[in-house]
């Protein structure tokens, strides 16, 4: 088994700011509402798949990322909503009908944001038509 050492894993590749596309920053209750769903969907991942998912959704947190994550599924994990299965290893807790319904409108919402972003679209209208 090959083992890669913690500051390989989370690595993020340095690129000029014009390269980037355009990500949405999370923190706060928008990255444990987007973690907690992920989890509630797609159940048991580690710290490095949650963190590919927020990449592939057009998100970013934090740097550095997998501390950003375990800091934001600890509260989480005080609420229920997720459990740690392993050192990394995280799966989805139980959560109330309406604050299930809540969090996945949120998401939901800031998924299309992200896609507006994303597109270079900003979803207002310029009048042209």
């Amino acid at each position: 088994m090959l083992l890669v050492p913690a500051y390989e894993r989370f690595r993020v590749d340095v690129v000029p700011a014009c390269d980037r596309p355009t990500m949405n920053k999370l923190r706060g209750v928008e990255l444990r509402y987007v973690l907690t769903m992920h989890l509630a969907i797609h159940g048991r991942a580690t710290i490095k798949d949650l963190v590919e998912a927020l990449a592939f959704h057009g998100f970013e947190v934090d740097s550095p990322a997998g501390k950003s994550v375990s800091d934001a599924l600890r509260w989480e994990r005080r609420r229920g909503r997720a459990r740690r299965l392993a050192r990394g290893v995280y799966g989805p807790g139980q959560m109330p009908r309406g604050t299930e319904h809540r969090i996945h409108r949120r998401v939901l919402a800031l998924r299309a944001a992200a896609n507006r972003s994303k597109a270079g679209n900003s979803g207002i209208s310029s009048g042209r038509g």
